[in-house]
């Protein structure tokens, strides 16, 4: 399965009002990170950056004005999310402006049916909270230290790990690993290799001498048609 973990900074709050200036994508197969990504700064068209927001994200006025404006990067960021899933914490937050974006230009809204909110999830998993991304990091132990301003690629790349253990972590791929390849399906989707790891230096056997000579005295109790001896041999 396909999935997208995408978060979005804006100038303020208000989705009718204020603008989308950043986007960052993570492409997901199988839950595992395929090293895809989307990221684009974006023109708000005049729309001036919050101070409170600029607070938060760091994004200035100034560092927009060379950017493209949403119309012209629409397409490109339509197609990378196509036929995915789409993950973001507080989901509903980045849906609602990006689809305020998508009328602006007359183009089809994101559908919610397609949305997974790790808000939600982390909620129905921690009922007593904090859950914040800050603070699930610092409960699943995802090294966060350089988050020092909020930043649209850098909040997916947190929230992907937390995502995976918010489904059951680390342990679900222990052993594993992922390896996407230049190949593809249906023309657009990698064909993801999931590859057992062989280990370094074998275990050593748990079995003593002993255990082993009692096994071969009873072995040879059972007679010459003891299928153990087919495995002896």
């Amino acid at each position: 399965m396909r999935e997208i973990v995408f978060d979005t900074e804006t100038t303020g709050l208000e989705k009718n009002e204020d603008r989308v200036i950043e986007i960052g994508c993570i492409e997901m197969v199988n839950k595992f990170i395929t090293g895809k990504t989307f990221h684009i700064y974006i023109n708000p068209q005049g729309k001036k950056v919050h101070p409170d927001a600029l607070a938060v994200h760091g994004i200035t006025d100034e560092s927009l004005l060379d950017k493209p404006v949403f119309a012209d990067i629409a397409d490109e960021f339509l197609t990378f999310i196509e036929g995915a899933k789409l993950v973001a914490h507080n989901a509903m937050f980045d849906i609602g402006f990006l689809n305020a974006e998508l009328e602006r230009i007359n183009r089809t809204p994101i559908s919610t049916d397609v949305v997974i909110d790790t808000l939600a999830l982390a909620r129905r998993k921690h009922p007593m909270g904090p859950n914040t991304l800050d603070a699930l990091c610092k409960r699943y132990g995802v090294d966060n230290a350089h988050r020092k301003l909020h930043g649209a690629l850098l909040d997916t790349e947190l929230l992907a790990e937390v995502y995976i253990e918010l489904l059951g972590g680390r342990q679900t791929s222990l052993g594993l690993s992922v390896q996407s390849s230049s190949e593809t399906t249906n023309g657009d989707e990698p064909v993801t290799e999931i590859v057992l790891k062989a280990r370094p230096k074998p275990l050593p056997s748990r079995l003593t001498a002993d255990d082993l000579a009692a096994h071969q005295k009873l072995i040879d109790k059972m007679g010459d048609k003891a299928v153990w001896k087919k495995y002896l041999n």
